[in-house]
């Protein structure tokens, strides 16, 4: 018989066990943006805080909800196929190490940033970001200026990761929950290529006046240049196709996640390790993403539970107001719970059940609701995967690759704004448009 879903819960939520998941999503947004003293604080107890939290909740619903030891069992399950493949794609592509040459030009700098938002739907935001920012900065090291970083950010860390569950955490938790995997594929390509062209054809008109006020001495500079076209980590290539094949491969006895994470494994073993060392690869992203995403999918089980209860009274009935809505909560939240709510916020709203079905419950009724959703209201699942994913760019704090890149960026040597300056000088005025041109259009 089949676990009970969170839907099983007939008891009402208390409004007080919102807390602990409003409270991390905000200490998660906040502490990377507080003085030295505090951030270092926030870097050291992390995990400790969110693991209380999580706990917290667990222990509540354990004791005092109905089922809540089965609803429990599921998160933790969901939570364990998700870290699987964010961990795994996060080794593998710290196994691939690009070494490229010559100037870049406007053209090839296009061309760059177009494959990169075709990669991120391969290997994920996070895993594309690792993988080409270091071969960006060099590739336009003689010109390298800040909206060079911000456009990568924009497209490559996020507005590219938009066609499939891979691409973007927020997507593959929609998978886990039903969506089929080509399905935004088939639904979202004309939004993902309008913004992405705009985005690209926006880069273009900045790097060509950069290009045309620097072009000499470039030039000059790469005709001296010594270095040579070079992939470290071929072997990486393979594992990642079992990642990209293990996603398809059927939930029972965890065979997609034991695949996944065997991949990791031998990766990292079978990496040389001049490889890592170049990519300066550690352990200590992913860490911080596993102890975070513990917490929040823990303390995000009575948000989910009272959206189910009372998501109708939010009045949200068309699909640009779930755009967003979705996209303003991920510009300064994380998008992977924004999504997961506001899904269910969806479910309750469109999809028609009737009690005896509710009660059944199961680990599978949410695939069923997320079905009959798909059916009865493509539009809105459009909306919310693709507020998710593009409003992530909006600000730093978006999405997990921004401040990678923008550290990696700094380390560098690169002058990037700072997270005012990205927002006022380059994401409001450059990037809303594009987005907000996309509600008009198709919803």
């Amino acid at each position: 018989m089949p676990a009970p879903s969170i839907l099983a819960v007939t008891t009402d939520i208390p409004p007080v066990l919102l807390i602990p998941f409003g409270l991390l999503l905000v200490l998660i947004a906040t502490m990377p943006l507080s003085p030295e003293k505090v951030k270092h604080l926030w870097e050291h107890y992390y995990p400790h805080v969110a693991v209380t939290l999580g706990a917290l909740v667990a222990a509540v619903y354990w004791l005092t909800i109905p089922g809540g030891a089965h609803v429990i069992g599921h998160t933790l399950h969901e939570y364990f196929s998700f870290i699987c493949l964010i961990g795994s794609l996060f080794v593998v592509a710290g196994g691939i190490h690009l070494k490229v040459k010559g100037e870049g030009t406007p053209m090839a700098n296009v061309v760059f940033l177009a494959v990169g938002a075709v990669l991120t739907n391969l290997i994920g935001t996070t895993g594309a970001s690792m993988l080409l920012i270091r071969p960006w900065i060099r590739v336009n090291k003689y010109r390298i200026s800040a909206f060079h970083i911000v456009f990568f950010i924009f497209i490559v860390s996020n507005c590219g990761g938009a066609l499939t569950p891979i691409g973007d955490p927020p997507l593959f938790l929609g998978y886990l929950r039903g969506v089929p995997f080509f399905w935004l594929l088939e639904h979202a390509l004309a939004p993902w290529v309008l913004v992405n062209g705009l985005l690209l054809g926006l880069f273009y008109a900045f790097d060509n006046s950069s290009f045309s006020k620097v072009v000499a001495s470039v030039r000059q500079h790469a005709l001296q240049d010594h270095e040579t076209w070079r992939f470290d980590g071929a072997v990486n290539v393979l594992f990642l196709l079992a990642i990209i094949v293990g996603v398809f491969l059927p939930e029972k006895y965890f065979i997609r996640e034991w695949v996944m994470l065997g991949a990791a494994v031998a990766s990292h073993q079978l990496t040389p390790k001049q490889v890592h060392q170049e990519n300066h690869f550690t352990f200590a992203p992913i860490k911080e993403v596993a102890w975070l995403f513990l917490g929040i999918f823990l303390t995000m089980m009575p948000a989910l539970g009272y959206l189910e209860q009372h998501g109708k009274a939010a009045g949200l009935t068309k699909p640009a107001q779930y755009y967003f809505a979705t996209g303003g909560l991920s510009a300064v939240l994380d998008n992977a719970p924004t999504y997961v709510n506001f899904l269910k916020l969806a479910e309750v709203t469109f999809v028609e059940e009737t009690p005896g079905e509710r009660a059944a419950g199961g680990a599978d009724y949410d695939k069923r609701a997320v079905r009959q959703l798909l059916d009865n209201a493509p539009d809105f699942v459009v909306a919310i995967s693709l507020g998710a994913v593009f409003f992530g760019a909006l600000t730093y704090i978006g999405n997990g690759p921004n401040f990678m890149v923008k550290s990696i960026a700094e380390s560098a040597g690169v002058k990037v704004p700072s997270f005012f300056g990205f927002l006022f000088k380059y994401s409001l005025p450059l990037l809303l448009p594009v987005i907000a041109l996309v509600a008009w259009v198709f919803f």
